[in-house]
């Protein structure tokens, strides 16, 4: 197992963490429950691991690309409406906020 991010907060190891296994990449996040208890101090401690040696590499090439914001480019105009509620979405999200359908594959 190796260490692919050092999260600020345990809501941003969540979403990266959510990101890779959303790209076919096993992760865990390890830290997370010991926040309360770190307060301000520089420490490491919330971080994100994958699971994989072997699919580090890729998961650390598309974290970088993602925390650039290409992921959210690349989609910015692909919006979508979801077919369950109707709810208008931006292209980067893959389910709908506000009833949680997948968004439809393109035919």
């Amino acid at each position: 197992m190796k260490r692919v991010h050092v999260a600020r907060h345990a809501p941003e190891a969540h979403v990266v963490k959510g990101f890779l296994e959303s790209n076919g990449i096993a992760a865990v996040v390890r830290g997370d429950h010991l926040q309360g208890g770190w307060g301000e101090l520089p420490v490491d401690l919330c971080s994100v691991w994958v699971t994989d040696d072997a699919q580090f590499e890729r998961a650390d090439a598309l974290l970088v690309s993602f925390l650039r914001g290409d992921h959210a480019r690349e989609f910015r105009d692909q919006n979508w409406r979801c077919p369950k509620c109707g709810e208008n979405l931006e292209g980067q999200f893959t389910e709908c906020w506000s009833c949680g359908a997948r968004r439809p594959l393109k035919p």
